[in-house]
């Protein structure tokens, strides 16, 4: 598995904007193989945090290199952040806890 964390802050005038198209790119990105989860977290300080899971380093540049992902990938350089940072974890290490009820 393949662990993507995106960190951001979007520029305020271009925040409705925005979510209409991570709302698409959400959509796309579900219908790539490969594709496992995506969620996103928003801080008081405005940042964005989302993570990405993604079956293999296949599949994730094979997302990354979608056309409609690359121009997406522009638009938001241009239009959408502030700042952004990626952040691809190729083996992450795994610990659960799950509280099992009866």
């Amino acid at each position: 598995m393949i662990v993507t964390v995106l960190r951001s802050r979007i520029r305020p005038e271009a925040a409705e904007e925005y979510k209409a198209c991570t709302a698409e790119m959400r959509k796309l990105a579900q219908s790539q193989p490969g594709f496992i989860s995506v969620k996103a977290y928003y801080a008081e300080d405005g940042e964005k945090v989302a993570v990405h899971e993604w079956e293999s380093a296949e599949h994730l540049q094979a997302w990354r290199e979608h056309p409609e992902h690359v121009k997406t990938q522009q638009r938001g350089r241009n239009e959408f952040y502030e700042d952004y940072t990626v952040y691809v974890c190729d083996q992450p290490r795994t610990s659960r806890f799950s509280r099992q009820t009866d």
